[in-house]
C-alpha cells in the first residue's frame, strides 16, 4: 500500500527539478521527529500497561524502556526489510543503520556526555555488560564478514538473523537476573507515568503507528535522496546509500540516546550514559538486526563495509579499555568525537572517489 503511494509521489514530483530534494529532506526530518516523539509515547504507554499488570518498575525499566530506545532503529530497519521482501530484493539499509548507530552511540553520544561531565564507570559494567557487548559485536562482525550469500560480499542472512534473535531472551534474562542478584548496583528507576488502561492501550497503538510511519518516512527520504545525489553527481548509488545510512539515518535514530545522555549529564547523572549506550548497542545488534534479518536477508554491495564493521569493533574495544580506568573524562570525550569526525570525513571522501 505504502509502496504504491511512494510511487505516486515520485511521479508527481519527478518534474519539479531541484525542489524534489527539499521534499526528500522534509520526509527524512519529519520521519526522525516522528521516531523520537512517538517512541516516547510508546514507552510511556507500554510502561503504564505493564504497571497495571503489576510488573515491577525495575523490570519495566530493563525491558520496555531499554527496548524502546532501539525503536527508531527497529522501525527504519524493519521498514527496509519489509519493502525488500515485497519487492523480492535484499534489504541493504538495516546493516548500515545499525552499524552507524552503534558507532554514533560509542563515539558521538558518549563523547558529548564526557565533555559535559566525567562519567564514573561502575566495576560491574566492565565485568558483566561490557563483555556481553564485546562478544555480541564480535559475533556480528564474524557473521557479516565471513558468510557471504547471493553474490553479496557482506551481509546477514536469515539464518544468521535467527542466531542473533536467539540472544534477545537470553540478554533480557541476564538483565533481570543481575538486577535481582545485585539490587544495590541498580540505578534509580524513573517513575512510570500513571494513566487509565484504555488510554494507555490507545496511546501504545498510536505510538506503534507513529513509529512505523516515521520509519517509512526516513527510509523513503534517505533512499530517494541517495539515488538522486548519485545520479546527479555521477557517484555510485550503493556508496551514497551507505553514506546516508551510516550518517544521517544513524544519527537521527540515535537521537533518543543522545537526548537521554545530555539530560542525564545536566542533572548530574552522567554515569547513566555508559549503561544506556551499552544497552542500546546490544539491543540494536540482537533485536534490530535479528528481527530485520529474520524478515528478509540483509545484504550490501558495498565492498568497503568491512571498514565500518572494523570501526565499530575498534570503538567498542577502545571505550572498554578507557572504562577500565574507572572514569571517562573530558579529554576522552574529545578523543571519541575526534574519531567520529575522522570517520565521517573518510566516508565522504570514499563516496566521492569510488565511482
Amino acid at each position: 500500500m505504502l509502496d504504491a503511494l511512494w510511487d505516486l509521489l515520485d511521479q508527481a514530483i519527478s518534474n519539479i527539478g531541484w525542489a524534489q530534494y527539499l521534499i526528500y529532506i522534509a520526509f527524512l526530518v519529519v520521519g526522525v521527529i516522528f521516531l523520537v516523539k512517538f517512541c516516547d509515547i510508546f514507552v510511556d504507554a507500554a510502561s503504564a500497561i505493564a504497571q497495571k499488570l503489576h510488573v515491577s518498575p525495575l523490570i519495566i525499566g530493563l525491558t520496555v524502556v531499554a527496548i524502546g530506545t532501539s525503536c527508531p532503529e527497529l522501525a527504519v530497519s524493519v521498514s527496509g526489510s519489509i519493502q525488500a521482501l515485497i519487492n523480492g530484493t535484499t534489504a541493504n539499509i538495516a546493516i548500515g543503520n545499525v552499524v552507524g548507530s552503534n558507532i554514533c552511540n560509542l563515539l558521538l553520544v558518549l563523547g558529548f556526555s564526557c565533555i559535559f561531565t566525567p562519567i564514573v564507570v561502575k566495576k560491574s559494567i566492565c565485568k558483566r555488560e561490557f563483555p556481553f557487548l564485546i562478544g555480541i559485536t564480535a559475533l556480528l562482525v564474524i557473521l557479516a564478514l565471513f558468510f557471504s550469500f547471493n553474490g553479496y560480499p557482506y551481509g546477514i542472512a536469515r539464518w544468521e538473523g535467527i542466531i542473533l534473535a536467539v540472544f534477545i531472551p537470553i540478554y533480557i534474562f541476564f538483565l533481570i537476573y543481575n538486577a535481582k542478584k545485585h539490587p544495590e548496583e541498580q540505578d534509580a528507576v524513573e517513575e512510570v507515568k500513571d494513566m487509565p488502561l484504555v488510554k494507555a492501550i490507545i496511546f501504545t497503538l498510536i505510538g506503534i503507528v507513529g513509529i512505523m510511519l516515521g520509519g517509512e518516512f526516513v527510509v523513503y527520504g534517505a533512499q530517494r535522496s541517495a539515488v538522486n545525489i548519485a545520479v546527479s553527481c555521477g557517484l555510485q548509488r550503493e556508496m551514497v546509500e551507505s553514506l546516508v545510512g551510516l550518517t544521517i539515518v544513524a544519527v537521527g535514530t540515535s537521537l533518543p540516546e543522545l537526548v537521554t545522555s545530555i539530560v542525564a549529564a545536566r542533572k548530574g547523572q552522567n554515569e547513566l550514559a555508559l549503561g544506556n549506550v551499552i544497552g542500546s548497542n546490544i539491543f540494536n545488534t540482537i533485536f534490530v538486526l535479528g528481527i530485520s534479518a529474520t524478515i528478509c536477508d540483509l545484504g550490501t554491495l558495498n565492498n568497503q563495509m568491512w571498514v565500518e564493521l572494523a570501526v565499530m569493533m575498534a570503538a567498542t574495544l577502545l571505550v572498554f579499555i578507557l572504562s577500565l580506568r574507572g572514569k571517562l573524562e573530558k579529554k576522552h570525550g574529545f578523543i571519541l568525537i575526534g574519531m567520529y569526525v575522522a570517520f565521517l570525513v573518510y566516508l565522504v571522501i570514499r563516496t566521492i572517489l569510488v565511482r
